[in-house]
């Protein structure tokens, strides 16, 4: 993943941060203020993105070019945090699902609760018990913030044992027939 997606996530987790440092003041109008500052600041960036995305549907190229822009995870992210992202939810939660390290299998998306449920790939490393489950939850849940923030919660499951191998042996021979 890029330096630039990592720094948005960075920085939006620091946006939170800020925020809730003002709350933890107890003062009640400065937070108020930050956060309508925080909405009329995304309200600004939004509709500059809903721009772009109209001039780049009309320009040379046409929605070739804006799709072609969606190949850069910071863009995706920023147009699926607008809403202003072409691709359907599902599309964008395999994209979501393609850019983390273990492999998941998706069970389902309930877009009324806005749950996804996952399952872990066997010998995968994602809530199966090998590597760091809690990290790997957190590459998952990241994923999803920047391509699909329609996804509120991840139910992860763990992962199916290997099945068992088949033994196949040789028949034994069963005695000569003496007619």
């Amino acid at each position: 993943m890029s330096a630039a997606v990592t720094d948005a996530r960075q920085a939006g987790r620091r946006v939170d941060e800020v925020l809730d440092r003002l709350a933890a003041t107890g003062d009640r109008e400065a937070c108020a203020a930050a956060e309508e500052l925080v909405r009329v600041l995304m309200d600004f960036y939004g509709a500059g993105l809903a721009r772009i995305v109209e001039r780049l549907g009309e320009g040379p190229g046409g929605r070739g070019a804006l799709t072609a822009m969606l190949d850069d995870d910071l863009v995706a992210g920023l147009l699926a945090l607008h809403d202003l992202n072409p691709e359907d939810v599902q599309t964008r939660i395999g994209r979501a699902l393609k850019s983390v390290r273990d492999p998941l299998e998706l069970l389902g998306f309930d877009a009324d609760s806005g749950t996804l449920r996952l399952r872990a790939a066997p010998g995968g490393g994602c809530g199966c018990g090998s590597g760091d489950a809690g990290a790997a939850r957190q590459a998952v849940e990241d994923a999803l913030a920047c391509f699909a923030p329609e996804v509120g919660a991840v139910e992860l499951e763990e992962g199916r044992p290997p099945a068992p191998l088949l033994q196949i042996g040789t028949r034994p021979q069963s005695p000569a027939r003496v007619p």
